[in-house]
């Protein structure tokens, strides 16, 4: 066994639940199922791999993975935290091996993710954000935003080798689709909170930030003060990042996310519409008796 704690966030989870178990039951005795109340099938394939389930209703990211972080009763001072349509794979689970968990110059360690298409493609150049803050101390890390949270590390960081495999397609288009209209909504209403506190965001750190998660965080917040973002965002992948690479599924899941992004443009405009007629409505006035 690895002295390294697993968490795992489900809700209706009961096809992509097991082959994310067979990942990682084979080297850790500290798996943790943090269940947002499923109603099929989740919670008994969790009991038979003998994970500790924990369940709490869903409200938005950020606070669901703070809450757990801060909650969930984990054995070891370190904790890889994983999505259930994701796997460990072997180069992942060779670095895990060899990862010394007495160390104490870094709070949390990057993870490469490899997204995989529908077919089975790798969208290696499509793919939008390869690393992510996955391992780490649970009482150094804490989340911002709604949706896509921001990871903010209490200390200095580093990368591990391996890959963290995804597979966002699993349960097919019509999920995916699902799935990202309510993350269209978080973003749009994040979006909007940014614009009535008047976040401020850093060309500096959007291009030069040494860390990751900030660096991502500032290009978010500029490019949503831009104009023709769904255009832009499909030059970018399929010109910048070169997905035509990647072949047909390259350019398919590029088209997705400018759609995506339209959405969430479409989005922000119905709330802004909505924000300002209620501040235009005249007071009720209750005549009393």
């Amino acid at each position: 066994m690895i002295p390294i704690s697993v968490l795992i966030l489900t809700k209706n989870e009961e096809q992509d639940l097991p082959e994310c178990l067979k990942s990682v039951t084979s080297w850790c005795d500290d798996i943790h199922v943090f269940d947002s109340f499923s109603d099929d099938r989740t919670a008994d394939i969790a009991l038979a791999a003998n994970a500790t389930i924990t369940k709490r209703k869903f409200d938005n990211w950020s606070a669901h993975q703070n809450w757990g972080l801060a909650n969930i009763p984990f054995k070891y001072p370190w904790v890889l935290y994983i999505d259930a349509d994701e796997r460990v794979s072997d180069s992942l689970l060779a670095a895990l091996k060899a990862f010394d968990t007495t160390r104490t110059d870094a709070v949390a360690f990057e993870i490469q993710r490899r997204d995989f298409a529908w077919d089975g493609t790798w969208l290696k150049h499509a793919q939008m954000s390869p690393y992510y803050l996955r391992l780490f101390r649970p009482n150094k890390m804490r989340y911002e935003r709604l949706v896509n949270p921001v990871s903010l590390p209490d200390g200095p960081t580093g990368r591990l080798t391996g890959f963290l495999d995804h597979y966002p397609f699993s349960k097919g288009f019509r999920f995916w689709w699902q799935r990202h209209l309510g993350y269209a909504d978080m973003e749009a209403a994040t979006h909007l909170a940014n614009m009535n506190g008047q976040t401020s965001f850093s060309v500096q750190k959007a291009l030069f930030g040494k860390d990751f998660t900030e660096k991502r965080f500032h290009q978010k917040g500029l490019f949503y003060q831009m104009p023709g973002r769904p255009i832009i965002k499909w030059l970018y992948m399929v010109v910048l990042r070169r997905a035509f690479l990647d072949g047909s599924a390259g350019v398919t899941y590029s088209t997705l996310q400018a759609i995506y992004e339209y959405f969430i443009v479409l989005r922000t405009k119905e709330l802004i519409k909505k924000q300002a007629s209620v501040k235009t409505q005249p007071p009720v006035l209750v005549a009393s008796e």
